[in-house]
């Protein structure tokens, strides 16, 4: 159909012949009638054509208005303050609305940003708030809320891994509603989390459960957060705490939103949930009458939730409600805290800069040309060079060079703020001062790990020994990294710091200390009976210490094991706040319960060897 309006008929064409006839002197009345209501005919199409032409345009204007409103709306909920164009884009033209979404494109992020939240350095981190909640989040934190109060209140185990992965899709569901893509990072962060959850269900001690549990909860953040410098990662490790008030605002907003809309979904949910619970109830009460075996499985897996604990499981029920919301929040509107960021310092000349540093380089070089005497020598060595035995020789530096460890990193942080920056001259002159400092610290590492291994060969294996060690191999783990940074870049050395942290918890939770502690102990024990074994000591370690304590002979055994099987055999403790250490330890001992009343361990906690002092020392040294 063609859009140009239709012509009006034109009269029939007449012959020659016909052109010398006399043409009549008035029209016939018929032709006249025909010619007037074609006129009108098409007038009338005209006025209609008009006609529609303006509700057209109407309609099209009430379309645009409400397309535009509606855009409006959808800008105030979820787009950024301020869209800053890309560098080079044209004045007045606009950044296209389409491509992929970007994780941070929820703030305002750039400095100078302005927020509806302020102005300032914080007002610029800060993102609008979020997409209205969606039911999928809410759920999901109603689950975490939920499984938080009926099993979070009687002790660690795997009920954290039960309690995360609902927080988890809280978290994941709100990011995707917001248009954030997973990226690599983001996964290693999730993965690393969870797997420290593993630690408090396998082992019993308690201080790597907390490393292990404050490790997660920091890994968790970041990976909400994404954050990739320093600051960022220091201060994203603990940024769920900044979102808890505005994820619970955000959720209450969120559910009176829903509930306004959809008041009659809500009350089926209601009503469906309720009967569910009636059902399990009375079908359950009737199936545990019915048959004992039954009973004792459902009383197994069933939490115990006492009404005299109703205060203690409505606080763990806003724990888990808050906690969750704040991740949502998070991942849906993440703080940028790579925004903060510290100017660096003005260079240094290259003599100012390097002499107190490569000073110091021939410090640690002449101290460790004296050390390798030591570290590849043995006892006789050690007593050769110094009149000391090798335990008062590992005692009397090991503290200090840990602390020499920890300074040198410092120094290294405070020279490249103040390293000279013309050129490819002044990066070989840092990387080759800076590179050698790190080579001298790392022998030091080996030297301060030699002696505590020469002092724990000696007087055996404590919890502050073993942790420290620890922390002094971490941070030979941290200088390899810092080397490995000025050859391929220091782009990712603040996340590979991170993640071996991380790693080093993990590792040292599920090699499990306790156990590591009793089997060095034990095994000194069997090699030399003489040396004795610190009874009041190794009674004290938890349910991880049983296996190797086992082979210890007897009245040293119960007497080592006394604590453990009181607090094993006689406790209450529900499937899912018991470790997989702790099943063990109960398993073993039911076999082999300890014997005797404990009369002989009085002697054996005071006639043994403490910590390489004798009894008739004064005090108790920890170290």
């Amino acid at each position: 159909m063609s859009d140009q309006p239709s012509e009006a008929p034109r009269p029939p064409e007449r012959s020659p012949e016909a052109d010398t006839q006399p043409e009549p002197q008035a029209p016939a009345p018929t032709e006249t009638t025909e010619t007037a209501k074609t006129a009108e005919t098409a007038e009338t199409a005209e006025t209609a054509k008009t006609t529609a032409t303006v509700k057209t345009a109407a309609t099209a204007r009430t379309a645009a208005t409400a397309r535009t409103a509606e855009t409006a709306e959808a800008a105030r909920t979820t787009a950024p303050a301020r869209t800053t164009a890309p560098a080079g884009t044209p004045a007045g033209a606009r950044t296209p609305a389409g491509g992929p979404a970007n994780p941070w494109q929820h703030g305002a992020g750039a400095p100078g940003a302005e927020n509806s939240t302020g102005e300032g350095v914080t007002a610029r981190l800060r993102p609008p708030p979020p997409p209205l909640i969606r039911p999928a989040v809410l759920w999901s934190v109603l689950a975490t809320a939920v499984l938080s109060a009926l099993f979070l209140g009687d002790g660690l185990g795997v009920n954290l891994l039960i309690v995360a992965v609902p927080a988890a899709l809280a978290a994941f569901f709100a990011a995707r509603s917001a248009g954030r893509r997973l990226r690599p990072w983001t996964v290693t962060w999730a993965v690393g989390g969870l797997a420290l959850l593993a630690v408090p269900a396998l082992r019993d001690a308690g201080w790597p459960t907390f490393l292990a549990v404050v490790s997660a909860f920091a890994l968790g953040s970041l990976a909400l957060h994404g954050s990739r410098s320093w600051l960022g990662v220091l201060i994203g490790s603990l940024g769920l705490f900044d979102a808890i008030v505005p994820g619970i605002i955000w959720g209450v907003r969120g559910i009176r939103a829903r509930a306004d809309g959809s008041r009659a979904r809500w009350g089926a949910a209601l009503r469906t949930t309720a009967v569910a619970v009636v059902l399990l109830v009375v079908f359950g009460t009737l199936f545990a009458s019915a048959d004992a075996a039954f009973a004792d499985l459902l009383g197994g897996l069933m939490p115990d939730a006492s009404f005299t604990e109703g205060p203690w499981r409505i606080f763990l029920f806003a724990l888990g409600l808050a906690g969750a919301l704040a991740a949502a929040y998070t991942a849906a509107a993440p703080v940028r805290w790579d925004g903060i960021t510290v100017s660096p310092g003005e260079p240094r000349g290259r003599i100012e800069w390097a002499l107190p540093l490569i000073v110091l380089n021939l410090l640690f070089a002449a101290f460790i040309a004296l050390q390798l005497v030591v570290l590849l020598g043995g006892y006789e060595k050690v007593r050769a060079e110094t009149g000391l035995d090798h335990a008062e020789y590992a005692r009397q530096g090991f503290w200090q060079l840990l602390w020499a460890t920890l300074l040198t990193l410092l120094v290294m942080a405070l020279a490249l703020r103040w390293a000279p920056r013309g050129g490819s001259r002044d990066r070989t002159l840092v990387r080759a001062v800076l590179g050698t400092l790190c080579v001298l610290t790392l022998v030091v590492v080996a030297s301060a790990l030699r002696r505590m291994d020469l002092y724990v060969d000696e007087y055996g294996l404590t919890r502050l020994r073993i942790s420290v060690a620890a922390m002094e191999l971490w941070l030979g783990v941290v200088l390899v990294l810092i080397l490995a940074a000025g050859v391929f870049g220091a782009r990712f050395l603040p996340r590979a710091i991170a993640v071996s942290a991380a790693a080093g918890v993990l590792a040292f939770g599920l090699l499990s200390p306790d156990g590591l502690i009793a089997e060095q102990n034990v095994q000194r024990f069997e090699a030399r009976e003489s040396a004795g074994i610190d009874i009041d000591y190794v009674k004290d370690l938890s349910a991880d210490a049983v296996p190797a304590l086992d082979r210890l002979p007897e009245p040293e055994r119960s007497c080592a094991l006394r604590i453990v099987q009181r607090e094993v055999l006689h406790g209450d403790t529900p499937w899912y706040a018991t470790s997989w250490g702790e099943a063990r330890a109960k398993e073993i001992l039911e076999k082999r319960p300890v014997q005797g009343d404990g009369r002989d361990c009085y002697r054996l906690g005071t006639d043994g060897v403490r910590d390489g002092y004798e009894p008739d020392d004064d005090g108790y040294d920890p170290y």
